[in-house]
């Protein structure tokens, strides 16, 4: 999961994506460090980021 920094209040505030930690790196955003969020490789898509295309259609949605 990734946060933007509010610029108001200086806040964090989710940015509603999840990724790996390199695409999160990779396109300048910061990682939650409260986060512990994680999810299965079988949802990443070539960006690194969770599909929900994937998500969807993956047997894990509901045996998580």
């Amino acid at each position: 999961m990734y946060v933007r920094i509010d610029p108001m209040n200086g806040g964090a505030e989710w940015a509603g994506r999840m990724g790996t930690r390199n695409a999160i790196a990779r396109d300048g955003l910061t990682i939650d460090p409260t986060s512990l969020a994680y999810c299965p490789h079988e949802w990443l898509n070539e960006s690194g980021y969770v599909d929900l295309e994937r998500v969807q259609s993956s047997p894990w949605l509901f045996t998580l």
